[in-house]
């Protein structure tokens, strides 16, 4: 079969290699001037330091097929991610951890001293957390949710954390050693070369041709037998019921002589400072050696129609709006609906390419059956 795939970044890539290989005809497109989509990477030509473009990428996962199947087409190196945090003018370790607690409290507690003391410090009352909030204040108590948690999760949301899901708090764990490695996942690292060589080195077979700065054209779709989308699910149908909401991210660039911050990731958590985070990417390569620096600053701000969009914000009002466009995608033949933008979830990139793997062995499935390929293998609600 003729199969399109709209967007050259981590799921058009890893379907269009699964079914290439198959022996199905693959294109992929993508408006932008580059694959890799978000996940881009590129040398800075002033610097010579790898800079990731859209933001930090590190990739992690449990999921051993996938770190397998990264590791074909790309050399990985260690990398953990060791996230600073700067909070009312001290650096603490993130994390939540047993050194952050001994050194924002003054401490110097054992691990069973600091759950016994952290427990204290909790709202107990609040037995079963309905906000973001309620999560804070229940497992770490208002000292630690005012440093670390509400400032700056106002300003990455946008909104008062009393209005978001208690989920979100869920992905942050409080560790009772001195561990301050930001993933627990026993496969952690970057590619030596990038991303964006890595997701080359996957488009590239003879089955895949590759068309860059090409818009998606409704019209093409009747010179294929399918077509899978990555972009904006509510994008694909012209925002006909209206736009889903997203987070977007401004970044503003400085360079710097030396070393900067230390770290790769220093996050703020003062509401009164503007930016959540800032980055410095020669951190993120930590086998090269460069002596000039290159920093981000990070905002982040509600995305107007002109922007790119990183967070999908999911509350009640897009969840119900999501809703009515999972319905019309399941009424619309001929297209699968793939991604963190095609199904509206935020998604690592591991997940990305097992979801991405799924899909394609889901289709070439339903091809031998007879069957109609689906409109979602992973449903977004």
């Amino acid at each position: 079969m003729r199969i399109l795939l709209v967007g050259a970044g981590l799921s058009g890539a890893v379907i269009g290699r699964t079914l290439a290989q198959a022996g199905h005809d693959c294109h992929v497109i993508d408006s932008r001037d580059h694959a890799g989509g978000n996940c881009h990477t590129e040398r800075d030509a002033a610097t010579g330091v790898m800079m990731h473009v859209y933001g930090p990428h590190i990739f992690h996962t449990d999921d051993a097929e996938v770190w397998d199947y990264v590791n074909r087409f790309a050399d990985f190196l260690p990398f953990q991610n060791r996230v600073k945090t700067t909070s009312r003018g001290a650096v603490y370790s993130l994390p939540v951890n047993l050194l952050t607690i001994n050194q924002f409290f003054r401490r110097t507690l054992r691990p069973d001293e600091a759950r016994a003391f952290l427990e204290c410090q909790a709202d107990t009352s609040i037995a079963d957390p309905q906000n973001f909030e309620e999560q804070a204040l229940r497992f770490v108590g208002p000292d630690l949710y005012e440093a670390f948690f509400k400032g700056y999760t106002e300003k990455q949301w946008g909104c008062d954390p009393r209005n978001l899901p208690a989920s979100i708090l869920r992905r942050l764990p409080v560790r009772f050693n001195y561990d301050d490695n930001y993933f627990f996942h026993r496969f952690q690292g970057m590619p030596r070369e990038g991303y964006t060589a890595m997701i080359r080195a996957i488009l590239d077979h003879p089955g895949i041709a590759t068309d860059l700065n090409t818009p998606y054209d409704p019209a093409m779709a009747g010179q294929y037998d399918h077509v899978f989308w990555s972009g904006p699910l509510d994008g694909f149908f012209g925002y006909r019921l209206g736009r889903l909401g997203y987070r977007t991210l401004d970044f503003e660039r400085f360079d710097y002589d030396g070393d900067y911050q230390g770290c790769a990731v220093m996050n703020y958590g003062d509401r009164e400072v503007p930016y959540t985070r800032i980055t410095e990417h020669k951190h993120f390569s930590p086998w090269e050696t460069h002596e000039r620096s290159v920093c981000y600053r990070e905002f982040s701000r509600a995305a107007g129609p002109d922007d790119i969009p990183y967070y999908p914000i999911r509350l009640v009002r897009e969840k119900a709006l999501l809703e009515d466009y999972v319905r019309l995608a399941q009424a619309t033949p001929g297209v699968t609906f793939v991604g963190r933008l095609g199904t509206y979830r935020y998604l690592d990139m591991d997940v990305t390419i097992r979801e991405a793997l799924d899909t394609g062995r889901d289709f070439l499935a339903r091809a031998a059956q007879g069957r109609s390929p689906a409109a979602f293998v992973h449903a977004p609600l």
